[in-house]
C-alpha cells in the first residue's frame, strides 16, 4: 500500500508539517503528563481510524515506559481498572473532542468539570491543543492513506 501523496517528500506538505510539529512541541513540553498525552493521542487516532498515528503513538508510549496491558485497554478505558481518574477524565475529553460532530453540544460541561478536577488551566489548554493537533495529523494521514507499521520511535527527531 502506498500513500496518495509523498507527504514526507512534498515541499508544501513539509511547510504545513513544520507548523504542526512546532505546535506539538509546545504541548509536549507542557506540564500535561507525557503518559496522558500518549493515551489521548492513541485514543483519538483509534477513533479516527488513523493506523499511522496509532502505530506511532503506541510505539512512542512503549519507548516511554508504558505497559502493554494499559495500551491494550485504551479503546475500552471505561471498563479498565488500569487508568487513573485523571487519565480517565482526559480520555473522556479526547473522545468527546474527537467526536465533536456527533454531539451537537460538543464537550459536555460534566466531562469538562471532571477534567478540571485533575488538570490546571495550562494543562487543560495543552489537552485542548493536543486534541486539535492529533486530529489534524489523523486527518492528513487518513485522507492520504498513509501506511502504518514502519514507524520507529524517534525517527522524526
Amino acid at each position: 500500500m502506498d500513500s496518495r501523496v509523498n507527504y514526507f517528500g512534498n515541499a508544501l506538505a513539509g511547510k504545513v508539517m513544520r507548523h504542526l510539529n512546532s505546535a506539538n512541541k509546545v504541548v509536549a513540553e507542557s506540564t500535561l503528563p507525557v503518559a496522558t498525552q500518549e493515551l489521548v493521542k492513541i485514543r483519538a487516532s483509534q477513533i479516527n481510524g488513523c493506523g499511522f498515528c496509532t502505530d506511532m503513538h503506541i510505539k512512542d508510549a512503549v519507548a516511554a515506559g508504558e505497559t502493554q496491558q494499559r495500551l491494550n485497554l485504551v479503546a475500552v478505558w471505561r471498563e479498565a481498572k488500569v487508568f487513573t481518574d485523571a487519565e480517565r477524565a482526559a480520555l473522556e475529553i479526547a473522545e468527546q473532542g474527537t467526536r465533536i460532530a456527533d454531539a451537537a453540544g460538543g464537550v459536555p460541561d460534566d466531562a469538562w468539570a471532571r477534567a478540571a478536577k485533575y488538570f490546571d488551566e495550562d494543562q487543560l489548554a495543552a489537552l485542548i491543543s493536543l486534541l486539535a493537533i492529533i486530529n489534524a495529523y489523523n486527518r492528513i494521514n487518513v485522507i492520504n492513506q498513509q501506511p502504518a507499521g514502519d514507524y520507529e520511535p524517534g525517527m522524526f527527531g
